[in-house]
């Protein structure tokens, strides 16, 4: 919690000159070293969930090869670290955004058991020298705070999504639960990041966070007009942040979208498997892509695409 009090007042302390923009995604540095991967997993059939698989029934596939996994739990109702990172710039204003926004988190706090904790942050731009994202509520297990926080919101200034996007890893950094993942909040507009949708992609993913998305009003990435040509706005830049980093875009056009998006995260965050395995720390770090099947027919297998290291160890 103290990381994060010190994050929060450092990033309303900036100095006098603006830093210089971030560096590319290809020269971020990367440390070579052996990391254990968790691969979380959910299985859905037509009926729901499925429970009770075991680890027999999975394939576990790196790069295309089949690869053993030594670890493997069910976290059915294990508790939660929710970051809530809500976009609260002047765009969110208009049509009840906010509204629908203090709504959706109210919803979760709602349904919070104990072991579950919540972090809040918001992020919006009133000039150059301004914070962008600050931390309003640190991991804390009282949901009082976070209510009374969300209840004083005004929205102001511009967007720096993808900058608040970046933050991320860091606000999550002082989680206690072993399942972790990231509400985000917002219509999708950004108009003053320094970083790149591809630059904060990549830094999510690398901390292996989900991040599931709420576009309000953002649009559909599968929707497409009368002629048949893609109708999105903002929803591609959306869905490729959820699905790169194993969460979900939501597109929200009013309340009933919103409890079922609510619904569809709370259960998905109960009801994963966990499979295991270890990186070599030896070869080229790179991005490796996961794919993983389960023996049972006619069932959808969700997970995260992929992790950036060494390669499996062979076993």
């Amino acid at each position: 919690m103290a990381a994060l009090v010190a994050a929060a007042a450092a990033a309303q302390t900036r100095p006098a000159t603006p830093p210089p923009p971030p560096p590319p995604a290809s020269s971020f540095a990367d440390e070579v070293s052996v990391a254990w991967i968790l691969v979380p997993v959910t299985v859905k059939s037509r009926a729901g969930y499925v429970r009770g698989l075991d680890k027999e029934d999975f394939e576990l596939k790196v790069d295309g090869r089949r690869i053993d996994f030594p670890d493997f739990e069910q976290r059915g109702e294990l508790p939660w670290s929710l970051v809530f990172l809500q976009d609260i710039s002047g765009s969110m204003a208009l049509g009840g955004r906010l509204d629908a926004s203090r709504e959706a988190i109210r919803l979760f706090l709602d349904q919070a058991r104990p072991g579950d904790e919540f972090a809040l942050a918001s992020f919006a731009v009133q000039s150059s020298l301004a914070p962008t994202t600050l931390v309003e509520v640190p991991f804390t297990e009282e949901v009082g705070p976070l209510r009374d926080a969300i209840g004083r919101w005004e929205p102001y200034g511009k967007t720096a999504l993808h900058d608040a996007v970046a933050r991320v890893p860091e606000i999550s950094g002082s989680s206690r639960n072993l399942k972790r993942a990231v509400i985000l909040i917002t219509d999708g507009v950004d108009n003053a990041s320094r970083f790149t949708p591809e630059q904060a992609r990549e830094i999510v993913r690398r901390a292996d966070l989900p991040v599931y998305v709420f576009g309000l009003e953002s649009g559909d990435p599968n929707a497409r007009s009368e002629s048949g040509a893609e109708s999105y706005r903002y929803s591609d830049v959306l869905d490729l942040l959820a699905s790169n980093t194993g969460g979900k875009y939501f597109p929200i056009h009013g309340p009933e979208d919103l409890k079922e998006a609510c619904a569809v995260i709370a259960e998905d965050l109960r009801q994963h498997y966990v499979l295991g395995f270890e990186t070599s720390g030896r070869g080229e770090v790179r991005f490796h892509t996961i794919t993983v099947s389960v023996s049972k027919r006619a069932v959808q297998v969700a997970t995260r695409k992929g992790y950036r290291g060494t390669p499996p160890a062979r076993r």
